[in-house]
């Protein structure tokens, strides 16, 4: 068999396009979104709900902190069940609620601090 060489697909275009062809261009348009959205929900709802603790490092190295410090936060989230609410997110609430900077909230949760507040808050949130 040469690699050159292309098998003929038949010409069945007609046939395949049957159910489309009484529609207007609005309505293929519309069917065309509606197509999209069946691909592209099931995506959208996996990154709303689902995330890493690389993309929670990431984040965290966006609000100011060090790499080593993103580490300690992420372990500490994962061994308490938080992932799953984003590190940032857990971090944001704990400075909120406590009056804190986000360092500030960030250092206490390394320090040990604030996690039995946060699962508290984050069980409440379920």
């Amino acid at each position: 068999m040469s690699l050159n060489r292309r098998e003929e697909r038949p010409d069945d275009f007609e046939e395949r396009r049957k159910h489309l062809a009484d529609l207007s261009d609005e309505e293929l348009k519309a069917r065309f979104w509606e197509l999209v959205g069946e691909v592209v929900d099931p995506i959208i709802e996996l990154a709303r709900t689902s995330t890493t603790p690389s993309i929670e490092r990431s984040v965290l190295l966006r609000m100011g902190f060090s790499s080593i410090e993103t580490q300690a936060l992420v372990d500490g989230a994962l061994d308490r069940g938080l992932l799953p609410h984003g590190v940032g997110h857990v971090v944001y609430r704990m400075a909120k609620d406590n009056g804190l900077e986000l360092r500030e909230a960030g250092q206490k949760m390394i320090d040990g601090e604030l996690w039995d507040q946060a699962v508290e808050v984050f069980k409440e949130a379920k």
